[in-house]
């Protein structure tokens, strides 16, 4: 009854508190530090997502839901990589081909990787994407990596 209760409320307290710690690593460290995090505890990318959902569905839009409709109205002839794609949203929304990376797979189509070195050939894609995922304290490398893999124009 009340304790049951009371329990839930604190546990649901303790997961958004350490939501909120993570976040906070991610935003100052590196890609290859929140890599390593995340290899060495593979819980904490399950309760960053948790919170993350959370936080999103009290948004008037979640912005992913832009990225898709934008792909939508493109050719879906269009290659697109989808750096910090989490739950694979965009690939699962689009006809187009989606390479999707992250630093753990919630998805069989993720490949795990450092976002700042993706597992592609030069000038391979058409769109590159970024949602919610910007983070890090080496943002310069991976904004140099997505446009080595971008194809020109």
């Amino acid at each position: 009854g009340r304790s049951g209760a009371l329990r839930a409320r604190m546990q649901e307290r303790l997961l958004s508190a350490r939501f909120r710690y993570i976040n906070q690593q991610l935003y100052t460290c590196s890609s290859r530090e929140a890599a390593r995090l995340f290899r060495s505890d593979p819980d904490a990318f399950h309760v960053y997502h948790r919170g993350f959902a959370r936080q999103v569905a009290r948004w008037p839009e979640n912005p992913v839901q832009r990225v898709v409709r934008y792909l939508r109205q493109r050719p879906a002839s269009l290659v697109v990589a989808d750096f910090g794609c989490g739950d694979c949203t965009v690939a699962s929304s689009v006809r187009n081909k989606v390479h999707c990376f992250d630093l753990v797979a919630l998805s069989p189509r993720v490949t795990v990787c450092d976002m700042a070195k993706v597992p592609l050939a030069a000038e391979s894609v058409d769109v590159a994407v970024f949602c919610l995922s910007l983070m890090g304290t080496n943002l310069q490398e991976i904004l140099e990596e997505a446009n080595r893999v971008l194809k020109q124009g």
